[in-house]
């Protein structure tokens, strides 16, 4: 039920960008185009996109592909867990 919530808030995200939690397009297709994000660049992103404080960053392994999971402490006070593609399995 909570990855249908997250799956369903990136959507949410993705149609209707806010300047406070608008992800930069080009710099997610970019980073997706040289075989997905790090960690550490998925924490960049999330922190330029939400100019929130991150409260934690993890990489969790789903199917062989690496998820970031990142928690962010927005300016009005509430916690959003963010989730971003990372580097697909080299194994096949």
């Amino acid at each position: 039920m909570r990855l249908i919530l997250i799956i369903l808030t990136w959507c949410v995200l993705a149609a209707v960008p806010s300047a406070a939690q608008a992800f930069d397009l080009n710099d997610v297709l970019q980073l997706a185009d040289n075989d997905g994000m790090t960690l550490s660049e998925a924490v960049e992103s999330v922190r330029r996109s939400t100019d929130g404080r991150i409260v934690s960053a993890e990489t969790r392994t789903k199917n062989g592909n690496e998820v970031h999971h990142i928690k962010v402490l927005t300016k009005d006070g509430k916690v959003k867990t963010y989730t971003v593609q990372g580097r697909k399995s080299n194994k096949g």
